[in-house]
């Protein structure tokens, strides 16, 4: 089964912002997030079990929940911001 990825309209902004080459490193998470979005790396947000994150390199965090078969991308963002 593969997942519906979406994104916010902040989650889209946000990703515009950043340099291409950390688009092309959170594009290619999205795509593993279609396939399994319990994926190894994702962890579920303490508090918060609707909500999973996934490291998006060093600095870049994905925030995202599961809705039947949509992946709801819901902030994409520097984790120093």
């Amino acid at each position: 089964m593969t997942y519906r990825i979406e994104l916010t309209n902040r989650a889209a902004k946000e990703l515009e912002r950043f340099p291409k080459r950390i688009q092309k490193r959170i594009a290619r998470w999205l795509d593993v997030l279609g396939v399994d979005p319990r994926c190894e790396g994702s962890k579920q947000l303490e508090g918060k079990d609707h909500l999973r994150r996934v490291p998006a390199g060093r600095d870049y965090v994905i925030v995202y929940t599961i809705l039947d078969d949509v992946v709801v991308v819901l902030v994409v963002r520097s984790q120093s911001a």
